[in-house]
């Protein structure tokens, strides 16, 4: 096996890429290699042209059984009308999806874009700039504060070099880097100091290196890869819509044939055979039509516009309609901490001076010596409007400082810097010289360990003396005990020199110094991560020990777990089998030092437990995971734009807290997509099973152009109202319904069957009552007309009641919440006048009804109320009997 780039030495790598790092390439063989290895650039799958996307979108089993609907309300029962509309959001539907998918290839491009337009590179000895595709394997880059990392390098030689690789490996400080070998097996790509990878920023000092990957070879090249490759997951809303038209198709193909040929039977002899055939096959059709809810996907659709709208409104950016409900199905959130779980902004937590550990919160005294080397020893560069740039490090300090009300310009300006000695990774401090009225102060800061190899003195309230044994593992102790609290601790110290240095080095600068203090800081976790109530798992490219403290602050670890067994690595990861690490993926709440490939790796992992996930992340290496996850959640002030392309929703906030109230609209958009449906088939059973008796018992049967009629008063508006009902109170209580649950989950497929024959008992109920009562009695053929016309409205009037049972599945309508919505009430009331309106003169013939009188009325009414109220007692047993 082919040793890794970062364990072999320099001279190891000239000789494997034939290249020099004193000269370099050069110009005709780096031509050779751009002609055999291809441009530094990342290639992308061949998209599909927009006429397949179109075409692509009508292969899904409900638009196949939808225009099919169409087609036969259109030529068979001369509907036209019907089968525009059907037409009209099947295409609307498609367009949809083609503008989704076109979207979703936008976290390719947006990773194109982020390469660094050009480069400085040693070729044939002489330095050169040139575009960053044209960079090949063996090139010798130069690298300077300020510039992006052009292609994956091994660094030769390092000046302080601090590269910023948040957005690949997750870590959330700038990463010291050196030219060292790293001589272990499996090196975490956040552990690699002696490499630098394409897309990095590089913050601090300079370097020299050779390129060993370029294009699709590199680390970035890997994560674009694996976005081509990522596959497309289908949403429950998807899914559960697929089930749906399959039920359905069979279901109502079975019932049409029973039909015709049970009407075959019993009407046989009533009328010539060949009009019989053409009427029963008519009746069988329209019952076809009629039990399709043709517009089921238009308000499904309407429903999830609605939900963006109010999404949006809280923040919440949804780049993919089905995201809004699968959000409300999330069991699992698998979250970056980097700026997701935490706030990705470094700050002072804690300060140690005087021999205690002190909060943040109080108040230090501007001539406290750490104060002062804090601010001193510090590059960050205070722009007007008080904006800090420089080292997330260093800016917190100067942020610490301002927050305790210090004039930090002023002190920098009072104790100006005379000399410095920069930052060193090896030595790991930076030390300033500064003006100290007829003195000089000397601010020291860096690694605590390394500073008190060169302290001999502390500062207690005051009072310098020799520091002691004691002192120094005092010290070390609250080193420790920060460290274990996910800290970054520096340490900070100082002394008084009568004249600048002639040799301000190391030996002569940070010698014979005075202990001021410790200042430990941290990347704070977000308030609002703790109160998702569903469970989070983190995932962060930092260290083990700095995850479990963040991970146990927010609650995702719990006190008295074993962290060694719920706190893994990448490494660790890496060694388990799939099989193993699917069975048990549940052990594991904190992920640290990962991967990419990791990150997609616990996705499927839950996924394959039936989990539906959501994952969070706003980096480059977040980017293929939040394309495999069932939902991925983008940030939109920190995230890169590969994250935002490769994500269904972005966070306009950044605040987890969006994603919390996200999850409760989700849960509201599939609890009313929920109602709908419960409203729709509970309906349309009911007028299956109408005719499906009325054909069984030789009665008359409705007339198809009353049974479209019936469909289009009373399956459009109030469906659609249905779909704007408020949020439930409780919603969030509920337990995350996952991934096997759907539409008929809950008691809603024995609530459709039992309302839907409830809804037929009614209607043939006032059908035999119709035979019974009016002003036609004595009169059979009459009195015939007057039973159907009742049935006919009874049916229609049946709906419109019903549509307050459907507000609530299992909860009593009679409450205040019923009457909240304003459009559902307006529905009701314009769907039942338009339902009245055929009893109007001129339309009784269109309709083929009779006029009723006030009895007759009375009957259609009352059977109207009777389904509310019996669906009212069904429900208040199935209360009485869950809880018990």
């Amino acid at each position: 096996m082919k040793e890794k780039y970062y364990a072999q030495d320099i001279s190891q790598i000239e000789k494997e890429l034939n290249t020099s790092l004193d000269n370099g390439l050069t110009d005709d063989e780096a031509k050779k290699r751009l002609a055999t290895e291809g441009p530094n650039s990342l290639a992308s799958k061949k998209k599909r042209s927009m006429f397949m996307r179109f075409i692509d979108q009508f292969k899904d089993f409900m638009i196949i059984v939808l225009i099919v609907a169409a087609v036969l309300s259109g030529v068979v029962a001369n509907e036209w009308t019907d089968a525009a509309i059907i037409m009209i959001v099947v295409l609307l539907n498609a367009i949809l999806g083609v503008i989704q998918e076109a979207r979703s290839e936008a976290a390719i491009d947006a990773l194109k874009e982020m390469s660094t337009p050009n480069a400085h590179v040693r070729r044939g000895g002489a330095i050169l700039e040139i575009p960053s595709t044209d960079i090949v394997p063996g090139d010798v880059v130069l690298l300077e504060a300020g510039d992006v990392v052009p292609a994956d390098m091994r660094l030769a030689k390092t000046a302080s070099l601090k590269v910023e690789e948040s957005a690949l490996t997750g870590e959330s400080v700038p990463v010291e880097k050196d030219s060292d070998i790293l001589k272990a097996d499996d090196v975490a790509l956040g552990d690699r100091v002696n490499m630098a990878y394409a897309n990095t920023n590089v913050t601090y000092g300079r370097a020299e290196g050779i390129v060993v990957g370029t294009g699709m070879k590199t680390e970035v090249g890997k994560i674009a890869t694996m976005l081509n490759n990522a596959d497309e997951t289908a949403t429950p809303l998807k899914e559960n819509l697929n089930q749906l038209g399959k039920t359905l198709t069979i279901m109502i193909l079975a019932i049409c044939v029973i039909v015709f040929v049970v009407g075959m039977f019993t009407k046989q002899g009533s009328e010539p055979t060949n009009k019989l055939i053409i009427d029963m096959f008519l009746v069988a059709v329209s019952l076809a039509v009629a039990a399709i809810p043709e517009g089921l996907p238009a308000i499904v659709t309407i429903i999830l516009a609605l939900g963006t709208q109010t999404m949006a409104k809280h923040k919440a950016i949804v780049r993919k309609l089905p995201a809004v409900e699968t959000l409300g199905a999330t069991d699992i959130i698998c979250s970056d901490k980097t700026g997701t779980l935490t706030q990705n902004q470094m700050t002072v937590e804690k300060v140690y001076y005087d021999g205690e550990l002190h909060n943040d919160e109080e108040t230090v005294n501007v001539d406290n010596p750490a104060m002062m080397a804090m601010i001193l020893a510090n590059d960050t560069k205070i722009e007007d409007g008080g904006r800090l740039l420089g080292d997330p490090t260093e800016t917190a300090l100067i942020q610490y400082a301002f927050d305790q009300n210090i004039k930090v310009e002023d002190l920098l300006k009072k104790n100006s810097r005379v000399q410095e000695v920069p930052f060193d990774s090896e030595r790991k401090l930076m030390s300033t010289v500064n003006h100290y009225g007829d003195k000089f102060f000397v601010a020291v800061k860096g690694a605590p360990d390394e500073l008190l190899k060169r302290v001999t003195k502390i500062e207690k309230n005051g009072q310098v003396t020799p520091i002691s044994d004691s002192e120094k593992e005092n010290i070390l102790a609250s080193n420790k005990n920060m460290a274990e609290q996910a800290l970054r601790v520096l340490g900070l110290a100082y002394k008084f020199v009568d004249k600048a240095y002639d040799d301000p080095t190391t030996n002569n600068v940070e010698q014979d110094l005075i202990f001021a203090g410790l200042v430990g800081m941290i990347d704070p976790e977000r308030p609002e991560a703790k109160s998702a109530g569903i469970r989070t798992v983190m995932i962060t490219g930092d260290h083990q020990i700095t995850a479990a403290a963040i991970a146990s602050r927010l609650g995702i670890l719990e006190e008295n777990s074993d962290k060694n067994k719920a706190v893994i690595t990448g490494a660790e990861l890496d060694k388990l089998s799939d099989d193993y690490f699917n069975k048990h993926v549940q052990d594991y709440s904190v992920y640290a030092r990962v991967s990419p490939e990791n990150k997609v790796r616990i996705v499927k992992a839950w996924q394959a437990n039936n989990k539906i996930v959501a994952m969070t992340g706003d980096g480059v290496n977040d980017a293929p995971s939040l394309k495999q996850a069932d939902i991925g959640i983008g940030m939109g002030i920190t995230g890169t734009e590969v994250s935002k392309g490769a994500a269904d929703m972005v966070l306009a906030d950044d605040n987890f807290a969006t994603i919390v109230e996200a999850i409760k609209q989700g849960r509201k958009v599939f609890a009313n997509i929920q109602k709908a449906i419960l409203y729709l088939m509970s309906c349309n059973v009911g007028e299956v099973l109408t005719v499906f008796m009325m054909t069984m018992l030789g009665w008359d049967i409705l007339m198809p152009v009353q049974l479209l009629w019936i469909n289009l008063v009373t399956d459009t508006l109030p469906a659609i109202a249905l779909g704007v009902e408020p949020v439930e109170p409780g919603i969030m209580k509920n337990k995350p319904r996952g991934r096997k649950s759907n539409f008929f989950s809950g008691g809603v497929a024995r609530s459709i069957i039992y309302q839907g024959i409830l809804e037929g008992i009614l209607v043939l109920g006032a059908y035999q009552f119709g035979l019974h009562v009016g002003p036609h009695v004595g009169n059979a053929a009459m009195q015939h007309a007057d039973a159907l016309t009742m049935a006919f409205l009874t049916l229609g009037l049946i709906q419109l009641f019903h549509a307050f049972n459907s507000k609530f599945i299992h909860k009593s309508i009679f409450r205040v919440q019923t009457f909240e919505n304003k459009w559902f009430i307006g529905a009701i009331l314009i769907s039942a006048l338009v339902m009245a309106a055929v009893e109007i003169p001129f339309l009784t013939k269109i309709f083929d009804v009779t006029e009723l009188d006030g009895m007759q009325w009375l009957v259609v009414i009352v059977a109207g109320l009777l389904m509310i109220i019996i669906v009212e007692i069904v429900k208040f047993f199935e209360r009485r009997t869950a809880r018990k």
